[in-house]
């Protein structure tokens, strides 16, 4: 979700609230504790140069279970993002303290913002050798689908 769609979100809701592909929710006294742009340059294992740039936000939550954060304060916290920093519109990506800091995605489902979780790939499978994956067949089914088959006692051997 890039960062526009959420600008013209927030002003539709009442709370802003973020769950987990679990079905948990970040606990509603969350801060976002950073908000900023994330420019990422580096070399694939096929040799390729990339270049990605991200909105990075950062959720976390502490003793203080009176806090809240609504919806406009949010958009004020981007607002002056994008102000002071110079930050553009692009994906957003939402880091959350679980047992390490975890990296999400961020989609919405008409009520609440949901933390995707994020996977590593080969960016290069052409290029880095990786074989690709041959199908799994089993001998019974290879008997059944061909018409040249011999079965015990057929007299074709």
């Amino acid at each position: 979700m890039k960062l526009s769609a959420i600008k013209e979100i927030l002003p539709t809701l009442s709370e802003v609230s973020f769950q987990l592909e679990d079905g948990s929710f970040v606990p509603t006294h969350f801060h976002v504790t950073e908000v900023g742009q994330v420019n990422k340059n580096y070399i694939d294992c096929g040799g390729k140069i990339r270049h990605d740039k991200t909105v990075s936000f950062q959720l976390w939550h502490a003793n203080d279970v009176d806090h809240r954060l609504f919806p406009e304060k949010l958009l004020n916290i981007i607002v002056l993002s994008e102000i002071k920093l110079g930050i553009e519109d692009a994906e957003v990506e939402v880091e959350f303290q679980q047992q390490t800091i975890g990296k999400f995605d961020l989609d919405f489902n008409v009520q609440h913002f949901l933390l995707k979780n994020k996977n590593t790939a080969c960016l290069a499978e052409d290029a880095c050798g990786i074989p690709t994956e041959k199908p799994k067949i089993k001998f019974i089914e290879l008997n059944q689908h061909s018409n040249n088959s011999c079965s015990p006692g057929s007299g074709c051997c």
